[in-house]
């Protein structure tokens, strides 16, 4: 997938014209991208629709005019959109209160480095470790406790990829104070084969 540019964000009026059909397309296009994994954790797949949505969102948000501000928001997000061959994901740990980021967020310590797809069942299942997005990574983890938002991706091969496309695949978590994964569906498995075919 070809990064995003200046070009490609809306100025804040005429995206004040699109948002309303658009912020609709990307709500259902991350329901099919979404993955929950247990009570607490939750990925989704990116893509360039959905980066391009966070970048517009943010731009109106902090009412960004500049094009020095908006690359600067494209510096942030570009890494996340994969190249043919990868997958993308932003992973949140979703906790309500206090008590629970108190709870959860040192014993998550890692957990940028527990998810794993695994293709196909059995002892011919191939699993594959996610890699931390390199430019977040040094700033999302301390040894003492994570951030409640992690960026991770995977390189698959060709063959790899074929197998994703005919084989079951789960998405899971595999981290010594929480292990939690799911089957994906046959229509994420769909969107996501959009992203690893280019």
């Amino acid at each position: 997938m070809t990064k995003l540019t200046i070009a490609d964000i809306a100025d804040l009026r005429a995206y004040e014209r699109e948002r309303e059909e658009f912020r609709a397309r990307i709500i259902a296009l991350k329901k099919r991208r979404r993955i929950h994994l247990g009570p607490v954790v939750t990925a989704l797949f990116e893509n360039r629709d959905t980066v391009r949505f966070q970048v517009q969102e943010m731009a109106r948000a902090e009412r960004m005019l500049t094009d020095e501000a908006i690359q600067g928001e494209l510096d942030v997000y570009n890494p996340l959109i994969p190249d043919p061959g990868e997958l993308s994901a932003t992973v949140f740990i979703e906790l309500t209160s206090e008590r629970e980021l108190r709870e959860w967020l040192p014993k998550l310590v890692g957990i940028e480095r527990s998810l794993e797809l695994v293709i196909g069942e059995g002892p011919g299942g191939t699993v594959m470790k996610a890699m931390p997005e390199a430019s977040h990574e040094a700033q999302l983890t301390r040894e003492d406790i994570t951030a409640s938002v992690h960026y991770v991706r995977w390189s698959l091969n060709p063959s790899e990829i074929e197998r994703f496309a005919a084989e079951p695949v789960v998405l899971a978590v595999n981290h010594p104070h929480y292990s939690h994964g799911a089957t994906l569906s046959d229509v994420t498995r769909a969107e996501l084969l959009a992203d690893l075919r280019g």
